[in-house]
């Protein structure tokens, strides 16, 4: 297994990332440590959760699973979501950054963060305010790096200009919604992590189980899924049927080539230019295990070809930015 850079640093991450969004919630405690456990073995070594994840519970687990092996990991964690009722606690002023990551701390067990993430802009918030927080946090010690997750390409940029301006702590990653069917962070993200060196760490490389083959054509939706658990949401909206076809088509693709579904989406993101690591969030063992196999698989010009045919450079077939409202353009 080849360890990549995290953006302009030093350090060294797996070539796939462990979500941790699933645990404490659809993932029971217990079944979410053992699954931290394997990914590990695997050789896995970048973890990545947030605050908000049921309500903290997934910070937690993580925090349980990694009670006896910190420092072998790279532990990512995020800042952004309501945390509580109150009118400050929510969004990237300084007040709930700094009170945000000692929360984070005590629920992770830990005395530091290794990359700790603005998880969402907060455009009437100056992004100086923000980096300012986040350099404070990391002269004290209690983080190591900074990154931000599905940022328009031009606040990152504003971001990347601020810390040089101001001597701030600079954002060493960006976490984006990226796979075969919604690519258009191609068109101006993915140019500007590479001129910048910028990790990117996509999530939803699944497309949210559409890619692992997991919706049929009849529309009927599996009572596990997310789509079903939580009806009227974002992520129901993300099952299309423009989607499911597409789904459809790359299933048939994938075994074509010797792969399953939920691998080929994998590798397919994994081996796309600028991506550092993408995320899978497995829910269960089962899930784990298909897709540990791409920490040593590399993709064929045969295959990125074929998978180009489902859509094409660029281009969105469904929308995950949905959880961005800054994202404007239609999908017709």
């Amino acid at each position: 297994m080849d360890h990549r850079l995290l953006g302009r640093t030093g350090v060294h991450v797996s070539p796939l990332c462990l979500g941790a969004m699933n645990l404490g919630g659809p993932t029971p405690e217990a079944e979410g440590i053992r699954l931290v456990h394997a990914a590990m073995d695997a050789g896995i070594n970048l973890i990545d959760t947030a605050d908000v994840y049921h309500d903290g519970a997934s910070e937690t687990v993580v925090g349980k699973a990694l009670a006896d092996r910190r420092e072998k990991v790279v532990l990512a964690t995020k800042v952004h979501g309501r945390t509580g009722p109150g009118p400050n606690d929510l969004g990237n002023s300084r007040l709930h950054i700094m009170r945000a990551c000692e929360a984070s701390l005590r629920r992770l067990g830990t005395d530091y963060i290794d990359l700790y993430q603005v998880h969402r802009p907060s455009p009437q918030i100056p992004i100086d305010e923000t980096l300012g927080a986040l350099t404070d946090l990391v002269r004290a010690g209690k983080v190591r790096y900074v990154g931000c997750s599905t940022h328009p390409a031009w606040m990152v940029m504003e971001a990347l200009a601020a810390s040089d301006r101001h001597g701030l702590a600079r954002y060493v990653s960006e976490q984006p919604p990226y796979n075969l069917l919604d690519r258009r962070i191609e068109n101006e993200l993915v140019p500007l992590a590479l001129r910048y060196g910028l990790a990117l760490i996509p999530w939803a490389p699944l497309a949210q189980g559409v890619l692992a083959g997991r919706y049929q054509a009849d529309g009927a939706l599996p009572g596990d899924s997310r789509a079903a658990r939580q009806p009227g949401s974002i992520y129901a909206e993300r099952v299309t049927v423009r989607g499911i076809e597409a789904g459809a088509r790359f299933a048939t693709l994938a075994a074509a080539h010797g792969r399953t579904p939920g691998q080929l989406a994998l590798l397919w993101c994994k081996d796309q230019p600028g991506v550092t690591a993408p995320i899978v969030g497995p829910r269960t063992r089962e899930q784990l295990d298909d897709v540990l196999p791409v920490l040593e698989m590399s993709l064929s010009g045969e295959e990125r070809a074929a998978c180009d045919t489902i859509n094409g450079p660029g281009g969105v077939l469904v929308n995950f930015h949905n959880t961005a409202p800054w994202m404007k353009t239609p999908i017709v």
